[in-house]
């Protein structure tokens, strides 16, 4: 079975799940949404793991330290997270990226250096990142332009950036993945607009950030049709060809075409 939707950052590992994640996953597959279980830290990274290894099908795993994470609770184990990621249930490193909307000033030189380390954890692997970015795009952007020869690209996550932004990361080869949040607010139009087609991707960021007419509620990965909606109108096109579009990209930057 090949997906009619694919939410490519998603966290149904979280605990938020822990009293119904079979019936989350019933309803994704209900609704054919594969998904990709994204890593903040040690444990959430080896969860998403477990979870791909027992779904066996449209469910697949990242590994990566969160930049919060990063600065707050855990120190970069280029090691151990190298071992994680050489298992064949992982088609990114991250999630990993810059943030400094919730850290200081005094953050920043560490969150590069270990964004650093994710880049050459991605480069020696040969796997796509997943990057989150939080008003730190001028500084991720140098950072990537130094270096985005190295690795495959990947995947901007809950894409926040200007319209300029996006052309610089384009430019480099990213795509960029946006959610529930595009339901509820028109900040977000204009990049959606922009990004083309073949760059695009849809996420729920699940469990946070519920698209209409869940808002406010814990998000899951069948809820991100509700997103694809609001997208396939602000890119003049039906939902099931975004559907398939989106999901062909995502199979593309993950490896997983046969």
């Amino acid at each position: 079975m090949r997906p009619d939707f694919f939410d490519v950052h998603t966290h149904v590992q979280f605990a938020a799940y822990d009293k119904d994640r079979e019936e989350v996953f019933a309803r994704a597959r209900e609704a054919r949404v594969w998904m990709v279980n994204v890593g903040t830290e040690r444990g959430t990274s080896e969860a998403a793991i477990a979870l791909t290894k027992r779904e066996k099908e449209g469910v697949f795993a990242t590994v990566g330290l969160h930049p919060t994470s990063a600065v707050t609770t855990e120190k970069f184990d280029y090691e151990f997270y190298k071992r994680l990621a050489k298992d064949k249930t992982v088609v990114a490193i991250g999630e990993c990226g810059l943030d400094y909307y919730r850290l200081g000033d005094e953050s920043k030189a560490e969150q590069k250096q270990v964004f650093l380390e994710h880049i050459r954890l991605a480069a020696e692997l040969e796997k796509p990142l997943m990057i989150h970015c939080r008003e730190a795009f001028a500084d991720l952007i140098d950072i990537l332009r130094a270096h985005y020869r190295e690795f495959p690209q990947g995947i901007i996550h809950f894409m926040s950036g200007t319209k300029a932004d996006a052309e610089a990361l384009l430019d480099m080869g990213f795509s960029f993945s946006f959610g529930g949040v595009v339901t509820f607010t028109s900040d977000y139009d204009e990049v959606v607009r922009y990004v083309p087609k073949t760059n695009l991707l849809l996420e729920t960021d699940a469990p946070y950030v519920a698209p209409v007419p869940h808002r406010g509620k814990r998000n899951e990965p069948a809820y991100v049709i509700q997103t694809a909606k609001r997208i396939a109108e602000l890119q003049n096109t039906s939902v099931s060809v975004l559907g398939e579009e989106t999901s062909a990209n995502a199979l593309a930057i993950f490896g997983l075409r046969k």
